[in-house]
């Protein structure tokens, strides 16, 4: 079987850009990813007050290395991406207790902007002026 993965999502915060001691760039960031919240018959809830339906909302780690990760430097919070991939497991012991801890990541290997990022990056000089 194949570890594959495409996510897409709402980027959480403008991702963080870094150079290795090597040479490589690497770029980190988060999206969200959204599904409908369903009742026990599979139908889907909504608010009482709104009508709006009621939905799940998953934060993903990700993780693009070298031209992916330049190109992740273009990426601003709120963009809308796609981001294919693999999964990658993690384990660490927590620093306080030692306690061994467990998470994931999501190695890109393609991420493709839904939202132009000049478009992105206008709406952020446009808050930042109205603020």
């Amino acid at each position: 079987m194949e570890n594959f993965v495409f996510l897409a999502g709402n980027v959480g915060a403008d991702p963080e850009v870094r150079t290795t001691r090597n040479g490589s760039q690497v770029a980190n960031f988060r999206i969200a990813t959204s599904r409908p919240k369903r009742d026990s018959e599979g139908r889907i809830l909504k608010d009482p007050k709104t009508g709006y339906r009621i939905e799940d909302t998953e934060w993903h780690r990700i993780t693009a290395f070298n031209g992916q990760a330049r190109s992740a430097a273009a990426i601003r919070k709120g963009m809308k991406v796609t981001v294919q991939g693999r999964i990658h497991n993690t384990e660490w012991a927590d620093a306080t207790t030692g306690e061994m801890r467990y998470g994931y990541e999501i190695i890109a290997e393609t991420i493709t902007f839904l939202t132009p990022p000049l478009k992105a990056i206008v709406a952020e000089v446009n808050d930042n002026q109205e603020a």
